[in-house]
């Protein structure tokens, strides 16, 4: 049987356009969606002030070997403010922990008025707190972090809101609703539903690949359907 083949790529390009037509409007929405909203808004650099460079002098504080000594499993240790007290950070096995800079006795997990009033230290907008919950669950937006830690709603139309360390107040990261849109914009246009981070798994390179196929079955028409030359015929 012979293969017709205009026929044959007629018919490959109709039904990869039909199928991939929707994806390739969603590859383009989602595309001008990132491109046009700056990444430094989508990473909320402008909801937190920068950190103060400060140097203190450490006389008379408690010395951090003698914390890391009835530590020993922990290490490093970092001096640092929270809320205008002096205390040594040391990463432990359970994760940072703020120890009192002056008695070298480990401080307990924030309260609530702690943890809302380290947001509002970092915070630049409005300090009017819409919400504030310790979860021991990672909603949508977090997924690669894991819990516990605070989350502090503030109120704004874009719903900004922080992540905070429940045992050392330092913020963790930060979202609002151009961040929420930018992520379902980029699963979208990745093409991963559940992680929302693998940008090279079998349903999108299915999809790309299919596409250049489209596009080549396409060009390859569109050169078939020019008129062609006829040979001339030799007069004898």
């Amino acid at each position: 049987m012979t293969i017709r083949w205009p026929l044959l790529v007629r018919r490959v390009h109709k039904w990869l356009a039909l199928v991939l037509g929707l994806q390739v409007v969603l590859w383009t929405a989602t595309g001008m969606y990132m491109v046009a909203v700056h990444i430094d808004y989508i990473h909320g650099d402008h909801l937190v002030k920068k950190p103060p460079v400060a140097s203190r002098n450490l006389a008379g504080f408690v010395e951090p070997s003698a914390i890391l000594a009835s530590h020993p499993l922990a290490r490093g240790a970092k001096f640092q403010s929270f809320l205008d007290k002096p205390v040594w950070r040391i990463e432990t096995q359970e994760g940072p922990r703020l120890f009192d800079a002056s008695t070298g006795k480990q401080l307990p997990p924030l309260n609530l008025s702690q943890v809302e009033a380290a947001a509002r230290g970092v915070y630049t907008g409005d300090p009017a707190i819409v919400s504030a919950k310790l979860l021991t669950t990672s909603p949508l937006e977090m997924q690669a972090r894991k819990p516990p830690y605070w989350q502090v709603e503030f109120k704004g139309w874009n719903r900004p809101t922080l992540y905070i360390e429940p045992h050392t107040g330092e913020l963790i990261s930060r979202r609002h609703s151009l961040w929420r849109v930018f992520d379902f914009a980029w699963m979208l246009h990745i093409m991963d539903y559940s992680e929302r981070t693998n940008v090279n798994n079998p349903l999108l390179r299915v999809a790309t690949w299919s596409a250049v196929l489209m596009a080549l079955s396409g060009a390859w028409l569109l050169l078939w359907s020019f008129p062609k030359k006829k040979a001339k015929k030799k007069v004898a």
